[in-house]
């Protein structure tokens, strides 16, 4: 169902080793774990996502429509520290999604993610403060490594 937002809570042992968990951290230590909305209607991308950032100690949420992720922002109870947003959802296809999630959640670092990136939509992301714009496809291991990288280097 369009819209719908799961909550993905997993427990995180930092002093727990997984076979097969990337370490993205320095000196073999983990990062702190960030807050993360995934707001993307394509049910696969949004679940690799998830999966993969989950699996690195992250808190997520997900959101497959404009509504659903206005809803997850207004509604969490502390700033998400990176949202992934998807540049054209069925109920949102220019930026004003963005600049309204700006202005909910102005600490929180925005990465566009797109298909339909010109360089005027990319401009305009970026002007409206997004962290950086995407282009579809993409590797999920590098948007993970890029995601992992705001928690060692927090706003």
């Amino acid at each position: 169902m369009a819209g719908n937002i799961r909550g993905k809570q997993r427990s995180f042992d930092p002093g727990a080793h997984s076979e097969g968990m990337g370490d993205f951290s320095r000196h073999g230590e983990k990062s702190p774990s960030l807050s993360i909305l995934v707001v993307d209607d394509e049910p696969l991308i949004r679940w690799s996502l998830s999966e993969t950032l989950s699996d690195s100690g992250h808190q997520i949420v997900e959101a497959g429509d404009g509504s659903s992720a206005v809803q997850a922002v207004a509604n969490s109870a502390r700033p998400f520290d990176v949202v992934l947003l998807d540049f054209r959802l069925p109920d949102s296809n220019d930026l004003s999604l963005l600049s309204r999630l700006r202005h909910l959640a102005p600490k929180s670092r925005i990465i566009m993610m797109t298909a339909f990136g010109t360089p005027e939509m990319m401009k305009g992301a970026l002007e409206l403060g997004a962290a950086r714009v995407v282009n579809k496809p993409f590797e999920i291991t590098e948007l993970a490594s890029l995601v992992q990288s705001y928690s060692q280097h927090p706003c």
